[in-house]
């Protein structure tokens, strides 16, 4: 080989090397930051849904259920917030048999009072636990924890004392979009026997956290009902339904998603008709496992939610007789007359500060 192809070859072999040990170099980078990600992914702090089946749903410190999603602020939940007690608790004999039944009727009511009940056909198909979650146990998911304490009580929409198994028949009515059971009967007295036993340590007046739905602070503007269905479509359409129809049960006599719009949903004379009661019932449970710790949604999608959703379709209830005095009237109750002048929509979609303020000075002049 002469001189000259020696410089040649060795000038090629130089060249290949070095991009050898490029390539080399990069291969090792990127295998490190794979191993590094991999490594984050598994003890980070996103778990997946499968990790967390089972998981307690609340914490008196920080979250153990996944993050809040982004967008949210991750709280913690009061050490002496309430507990519902647990089920070892209740009682043998002929009163345990009654809280048991209670619930039971209270988590499957379609089973039994539903269009193809065993006791009666007078409810839509849905069940109390879809709006009073875990059996009424679940913070800010309309627990039951201090129903019974506050009863009897005056009923600003009624305009008359009622007791508490007059609050239930009202839920059949609206909620249930149905008729109004005998409240004497096994049925209705046993749903009252066990709110009893969830409430059983919590006395009259006492302020209690997580009860009933969180109150959001008002937007500045309108609830949105276009941007709502948006995050339907995202966040709720899979277990709702395209149309809000629900998920029927393979018996086909109960929801195991329930509907939120048609003919078997609440009545516009339901507490969820309210949109401050439905916004803050869905920031803190909605879509499925978010809770008060972890919520996946941010203020403007569940009051933009909730506005589409309680724009849709649903059976009516004449509901003239409710609210006799106009002064005390709900913000978010979305017909009139009313002791102000804003109108009907404002009142059903906001934005509310004004409205509030409005109802404030009025009771200021009347005192």
């Amino acid at each position: 080989m002469q001189p000259e192809e020696e410089k040649e070859l060795v000038k090629t072999i130089v060249k290949v090397s070095r991009y050898t040990i490029y390539i080399t170099l990069i291969a090792v980078a990127c295998m490190a930051i794979t191993i590094v990600s991999l490594f984050n992914n598994g003890s980070g702090t996103t778990a997946s849904p499968k990790a967390n089946e089972g998981a307690a749903t609340t914490s008196v410190t920080a979250p153990s259920s996944p993050l809040a999603a982004a967008g949210t602020t991750p709280r913690a939940i009061p050490a002496d917030a309430w507990k519902a007690p647990d089920e070892s608790t209740i009682p043998a004999g002929k009163a345990g048999d009654m809280i048991r039944y209670g619930k039971e009727l209270l988590v499957h009511t379609s089973q039994y009072f539903g269009p193809q009940g065993s006791v009666a056909h007078i409810t839509n198909g849905m069940n109390c636990q879809n709006c009073h979650l875990a059996g009424g146990t679940k913070l800010f998911g309309n627990d039951y924890a201090g129903f019974i304490a506050s009863y009897p009580k005056m009923s600003g929409r009624s305009g008359k004392v009622e007791p508490a198994s007059e609050r239930i028949a009202e839920c059949f009515e609206r909620s249930l979009a149905g008729k109004v059971p005998d409240t004497s009967k096994k049925e209705i007295q046993s749903i009252l026997a066990y709110m009893k036993w969830i409430g059983k340590d919590v006395k009259k007046g006492q302020k209690l956290f997580g009860s009933a739905t969180e109150k959001l602070a008002f937007m500045d503007g309108a609830a949105d009902p276009i941007k709502g269905k948006a995050v339907f479509t995202m966040k709720c359409q899979s277990c709702h339904g395209n149309n809000g129809e629900g998920m029927l049960a393979a018996d086909k006599k109960s929801y195991t998603n329930p509907p939120l719009w048609g003919k078997h949903s609440y009545n516009d004379g339901a507490g969820m008709y309210r949109l401050t009661n439905l916004a803050g019932f869905v920031k803190n449970n909605m879509p499925f496992g978010a809770t008060y710790e972890s919520p996946q949604l941010t203020d403007e999608e569940a009051w933009n939610v909730a506005a589409f959703i309680n724009t849709q379709p649903r059976p009516h209830k004449d509901q003239h007789n409710d609210w006799k005095d106009l002064k005390k009237k709900p913000i978010d109750f979305p017909f009139g007359p009313y002791a102000d002048a804003f109108s009907e929509k404002q009142h059903k979609l906001g934005p509310f500060k004004p409205i509030k303020d409005a109802q404030k000075e009025l009771t200021v002049k009347k005192s």
